[in-house]
């Protein structure tokens, strides 16, 4: 018995670690996140305001208007999922709705 218990604790021990990374492969960088947050907050959304009454409706009005801003600018934006600099992908339209839409 004390064997099994052994065992388990070791398992446990090996399978923890493993499980504590949350995203080892991520494709947006901080800067790109930063990035983003700055653009929002130049069409007037702040990040942390306080006021979160509106919030769903508040950081889709504002992606919108920086998705248009880029629009018309050429600048910004998500791509098909290829990437021209760098060597790193673009983000996917579902990891992208998945992070930001709700």
């Amino acid at each position: 018995m004390k064997s099994l218990i052994q065992a388990v604790a070791v398992a446990a021990a090996l399978v923890v670690p493993v499980a504590s990374f949350a995203q080892s492969h991520s494709t947006i960088t901080r800067e790109q996140v930063r990035a983003e947050l700055v653009q929002l907050e130049q069409v007037g959304y702040h990040v942390g305001e306080g006021d979160n009454t509106n919030y769903p409706e508040a950081i889709q009005a504002a992606e919108a208007r920086v998705a248009a801003l880029n629009a018309r600018t050429g600048v910004g934006g998500v791509a098909d999922g290829s990437s021209q600099a760098g060597g790193q992908p673009k983000v996917s339209a579902q990891d992208w709705n998945a992070m930001y839409t709700r």
